[in-house]
């Protein structure tokens, strides 16, 4: 897969386990897998759960769930890059070099830029950046590991 690919929100949901309320990825708009590159879209609505106590009068993204956003744009590049994605997941593992530039606010659209930086065995580390309107607004330096799907 090293041309670019899209996904939408169904595509999404076949690679990741992630639901409502935690599915932070709307849209993958540039997926390439040989270049280890990805770039999704959260669409910042004023319906999100946390702006009910995150502020109510002063409606703010919490940095945690923009830094979970890139890790999710993250994993589904590395489930387009392993066989058989289906009998595993990605778990977040490390948060380095976290930066919230400017608040991300109702209305707002994400974009999700993460580069995958080294992969070694079952880990992955990646660089991440999310920005709105050209614009960055947070930047993280993330590991992932790659484990397998527990038996049901």
């Amino acid at each position: 897969m090293g041309e670019k690919e899209r996904l939408g929100v169904e595509e999404i949901m076949r690679v990741l386990p992630h639901r409502f309320p935690f599915l932070m990825v709307d849209r993958i708009t540039e997926l390439d897998s040989q270049q280890g590159r990805v770039v999704g879209i959260k669409n910042v609505s004023v319906n999100e759960w946390y702006f009910q106590g995150h502020f109510p009068e002063q409606k703010v993204m919490p940095g945690v769930l923009i830094v979970e956003a890139m890790a999710q744009a993250g994993g589904i590049l590395l489930m387009h890059q392993i066989d058989d994605p289906q009998s595993k997941l990605v778990y977040f593992m490390t948060i380095e070099r976290a930066k919230f530039k400017r608040p991300v606010v109702p209305g707002d659209q994400l974009r999700l830029e993460v580069t995958q930086v080294a992969r070694r065995s079952g880990y992955c580390k990646m660089r991440g950046r999310a920005l709105v309107d050209g614009v960055v607004v947070a930047e993280a330096d993330m590991t992932s590991a790659i484990v397998d799907r527990p038996r049901q």
